[in-house]
């Protein structure tokens, strides 16, 4: 088994030359979490804008290997990220909201992008109430500002700096423009000393 994917509540295993299955493992801590998950999966049903859900045990979910390379390893690597991933995003929220869920926590790493389309991993967050706007900056950030990034490497400690000033924006008015001039500079500074 090869570890694919570690998040928050759990890791993601992988057995080489499976090309159906992944194993969602959970710590003791993050049963509930599981459970929920296990429920937003049964609520969505057959899509194909998420993984296909076949099942859990004690600890794990079943769920469908998805291939692909995430958002976030998009921009790091340069690879194009092109509309119809934001399309399909925008469409699967659609359907999440038609089954009675509210898709939140839709970030650069929970976003794969393959063969040019987009699909949702990780939704865990769907039975929550309210709107944390990762999604919504996140495409008001590619439809005006991602020409400029298209294709460029973005250097890691760059991104986990906006990860991190976001999350430090929680439950604060967010000035959405503000953020970026303050981007753009850091950028301009980051990129400098190379040139």
């Amino acid at each position: 088994m090869k570890c694919i994917g570690v998040g928050t509540d759990a890791a993601v295993f992988h057995i080489e030359g499976d090309t159906q299955y992944v194993y969602k493992v959970f710590s003791e801590d993050k049963l509930e979490t599981m459970e929920r998950e296990k429920q937003v999966y049964e609520q969505l049903g057959d899509s194909p804008y998420f993984p296909i859900y076949y099942g859990a045990g004690s600890h794990f979910l079943i769920l469908s290997y998805e291939k692909g390379v995430t958002l976030y390893d998009c921009l790091v690597k340069g690879i194009h990220i092109p509309r119809q991933v934001i399309t399909d995003v925008e469409e699967a929220r659609a359907y999440a909201i038609s089954k009675g869920l509210n898709p939140r926590d839709i970030h650069l790493k929970n976003i794969l992008l393959h063969e040019g389309r987009g699909k949702l991993l990780d939704v865990s967050e769907y039975l929550k109430e309210g709107n944390d706007h990762r999604w919504t900056y996140l495409r008001k950030g590619y439809e005006e500002y991602y020409d400029l990034i298209d294709g460029k490497e973005i250097p890691l400690w760059l991104i986990e700096t906006v990860r991190k000033w976001y999350n430090q924006k929680q439950g604060s008015p967010f000035d959405f423009q503000e953020f970026v001039q303050r981007l753009i500079k850091i950028f301009r500074i980051g990129n400098s000393g190379g040139e």
